[in-house]
């Protein structure tokens, strides 16, 4: 094997563990509103969310495009730009998940790259118009609607349910929440696994395998990234799962149902339209504002303000790891030798984390009923 293609296998591997990670670091998205009210059991919620991601990253190829030819320049990547954008990535979610903080691994991933390319090429390698429109404005706006749609959501549920004996409605929404939380899995499918997608077509364009003018993205891409991304879900970040369920809200089945629904619809909207979403900032919006509309100090707003930072702090702090990264493989003479180094010390890192802190278990407590309050507002 020559050294170029032993390169591009190292950059796909690598970029198919950036997408595992974003499975178990995104699986909170997903499941902890339906985890947190009881409306089905962590492992079944896990399972559904991991064979929906699965089937959502066959959906649209939209994000997929955008990833591989609207932000960065095409022409100008590299197979060691796209291995350090995605060790800055992975580094930020493996540093999120630590300390149990919901963050963006899609913001994650285009910082790296974007550190990278900075670092390799200069600001003139990176679409700036791509990255403000594509990017930071959906990353600005996507949350807020998330917000409002919830708000609006959860009040008239209780406006609906006010009278109603609470422990049907409960169960009902409940069942509810299985086909908005199904929704939103499949949503994160279509708009997640994408990014690893567009990835891996950069580093095939960057090999010469595909050229740089609008390149499509292979089957077998399409299909590794979506098993990738399935079996991270599965594996289940309960860590996270804990700060998403719990510790912004005490959520009652109505705010889940509201918070899924009004997060599913904003991520396939996105979707369509080929943004790069963070589903991390959409949920977390829906959750705040399902909370938020029924009582402000509902809120832990603490918690909400950690988690704001996290995510202010993403691509910077991952594109300043990606652009590390590609110096450290540069002065290390280029080839597969300092990628090969960078990998060592990232295992050694990822042991350490593993013995290091023993996963928390799953959720166990949550309201029994929703009581339904047709008098809230915002």
């Amino acid at each position: 094997m020559d050294a170029g293609l032993l390169l591009l296998v190292l950059v796909v591997v690598t970029a198919l563990a950036f997408d595992y990670t974003n499975g178990f670091h995104d699986t909170a998205n997903v499941v902890a509103t339906s985890i947190s009210t009881r409306a089905l059991p962590p492992r079944l919620a896990v399972l559904i969310a991991a064979i929906l991601n699965f089937v959502g990253a066959f959906l649209s190829l939209e994000v997929a495009a955008t990833i591989a030819s609207g932000i960065v320049e095409a022409g100008d990547i590299t197979l060691q730009v796209v291995f350090a954008g995605l060790i800055g990535a992975i580094t930020w979610n493996l540093i999120t998940w630590w300390f149990g903080l919901p963050s963006s691994s899609s913001h994650a991933l285009i910082g790296g790259v974007v550190g990278a390319m900075l670092v390799s090429h200069g600001a003139g390698s990176v679409h700036g118009d791509g990255l403000v429109g594509k990017v930071f404005v959906p990353a600005l706006v996507a949350p807020l609607l998330a917000f409002v749609v919830a708000g609006v959501g959860i009040l008239c549920a209780y406006r609906i349910v006010g009278r109603l004996v609470p422990g049907p409605v409960t169960r009902g929404y409940r069942l509810g929440q299985i086909a908005s939380g199904s929704l939103l899995a499949l949503a994160h499918g279509t708009n997640d696994a994408q990014k690893t997608m567009g990835i891996i077509t950069l580093a095939l364009v960057a090999h010469g395998t595909l050229g740089p003018e609008n390149p499509e993205v292979p089957f077998w891409v399409v299909a590794s990234s979506a098993s990738a991304i399935a079996l991270g879900t599965y594996s289940g970040g309960w860590r996270i799962i804990r700060t998403m369920g719990s510790k912004i809200i005490k959520m009652d089945a109505a705010q889940g149902f509201s918070a899924q629904g009004s997060g599913a619809a904003v991520i396939l909207a996105a979707s369509h339209a080929g943004f790069p979403l963070s589903t991390t900032h959409v949920i977390s919006g829906g959750v705040v504002g399902a909370g938020a509309a029924k009582r402000l100090s509902a809120v832990k707003w603490g918690v909400a303000g950690n988690m704001a930072v996290a995510w202010i702090l993403t691509i910077p702090a991952a594109g300043a790891v990606g652009g590390a990264i590609y110096g450290i493989s540069h002065l290390a003479g280029g080839g597969t030798r300092g990628p090969l180094v960078v990998c060592g010390l990232l295992a050694v890192l990822v042991a350490y984390l593993l013995r290091a802190r023993r996963t928390p278990p799953p959720i166990a407590d949550g309201p029994e009923t929703v009581t339904p309050d047709p008098g809230a507002t915002a």
